[in-house]
């Protein structure tokens, strides 16, 4: 008896730990799926082993499943609906570009409220200015980046901004990189001494924020060249649009270089990646600056880039002028100012003083002319640097909604003033 008591007791037991091996189990439900052909064959012969058939349906259901559910494993978290999943964090940026969005006519309206303000406070102190015969004074005061344009002298260089990377950036920085090329155009248009100004490979996302988000206000930017070309292609161009006298004037720091010749200029990617250093900018030469904002994720490619296309570089020289509280890497607008600084100073050091964030706490090494201001964490910096790109940014803008929507009345208003 107590045998046979035992043996029901093991029978199940060794049935339970074969459906628990689950090697074991994938192998005997492909086997399974492999004999329903078979049962199936035999089920139109004699229409018996019903039941079996109903189990190998099981069985093959099972199999199924098992495949998807490691098909799956592979893919991305979807809800119940069959959508993706989205992180929280991603979750909070479509928040915040949605209440952006839909604060945009508020913005607008603000901005129209401002730019009126701003008018009727200049059309007062002009009034003013007329009593009081200091109108030719205050005319200097409100100049205009057009009108410095007009006064700035052009130099037979090219400064090309590579917005090649568009892919490689996120949307975050793709806005901080707009602000960025704004400021450079802000930048070249008011220097004493301005260059060819070109932004290459401008066909992606970058230039759609500009003709969407920024209404297009690029079309009226003056002295600069907006191409779909690659920097390479660029630098080809460039050549033809130097020659002087048409391509600038050989003044200031070229001023003792008038006998050298176009085919001496050369092109130059400016990387910090580069084992040579920039000593000083040549006539009729081209340098490239990368347009990219990664926080260093992708490090070294605009090294790489200029290498496969054969073309030379170099970093500029801020180790030998400036010592740094921070790492040597420099927003694309700062690279561009410091070598429009360099052709009014002819100076490296005073350039790199007047340029670099008082943040990032840079001191010439020589003299220990420091900047002033308090030297925070990097990461801090870069922040506020992009803050205050944005804001230079939106001020361009708004000068150049302003001054569009002003011309009409201005011109009105100063031809009368003229005849008098």
């Amino acid at each position: 008896m107590e045998e046979d008591n035992d043996r029901p007791r093991k029978l199940p037991k060794l049935d339970h730990d074969e459906s628990q091996d689950s090697e074991p189990r994938m192998t005997g439900a492909l086997q399974v799926a492999d004999n329903v052909s078979t049962a199936a064959t035999a089920g139109t012969d004699n229409g018996d082993n019903e039941q079996p058939t109903m189990t190998s349906e099981n069985d093959t259901t099972t199999t199924t499943t098992t495949h998807g559910a490691a098909a799956d494993s592979t893919a991305a978290p979807t809800t119940e609906d069959g959508t993706p999943k989205i992180s929280k964090r991603e979750m909070k940026r479509q928040r915040r570009r949605e209440q952006w969005d839909q604060q945009r006519d508020l913005r607008l309206a603000k901005r129209k409220k401002t730019a009126q303000a701003r008018k009727e406070r200049r059309r007062a102190a002009f009034e003013q200015a007329r009593l009081d015969g200091t109108e030719a004074e205050l005319k200097k005061q409100y100049e205009r980046t057009q009108e410095r344009f007009r006064k700035s002298t052009l130099l037979p260089l090219t400064l090309v901004i590579d917005c090649g990377y568009d892919e490689l950036m996120l949307e975050k920085e793709r806005i901080s990189l707009g602000s960025q090329i704004t400021r450079s155009y802000s930048d070249n248009s008011r220097s004493v001494y301005r260059s060819h100004l070109v932004f290459s490979s401008f066909n992606k996302k970058l230039k759609e924020r500009f003709d969407t988000k920024l209404n297009k206000h690029y079309l009226n930017w003056k002295g600069v060249r907006i191409l779909p070309d690659d920097f390479a292609e660029v630098a080809e161009k460039a050549k033809e649009w130097m020659v002087v006298p048409d391509g600038g004037k050989m003044e200031g720091v070229f001023a003792d270089k008038t006998e050298m010749k176009p085919e001496e200029g050369e092109v130059v990617y400016l990387s910090s990646d580069s084992p040579h250093t920039l000593t000083e900018l040549k006539p009729f030469s081209t340098y490239i600056v990368g347009g990219l904002v990664d926080k260093n994720r992708h490090k070294g490619i605009c090294y790489k880039q200029a290498v496969e296309k054969g073309i030379k570089t170099a970093k500029l020289p801020i180790g030998d002028y400036i010592q740094m509280a921070s790492r040597q890497v420099l927003a694309t607008n700062h690279v561009v100012e410091i070598m429009l600084k360099w052709l009014e100073l002819g100076d490296w050091g005073k350039a790199f003083l007047a340029v670099i964030p008082q943040r990032k706490g840079g001191k010439l090494k020589e003299s220990g002319a420091e900047a002033e201001g308090s030297q925070h964490e990097e990461d801090n910096a870069e922040e506020e640097e992009e803050e205050e790109a944005l804001e230079q940014a939106q001020e361009v803008t708004d000068e150049a909604v302003e001054q569009a929507a002003e011309e009409p009345d201005q011109a009105m208003a100063e031809v009368p003033a003229e005849g008098k």
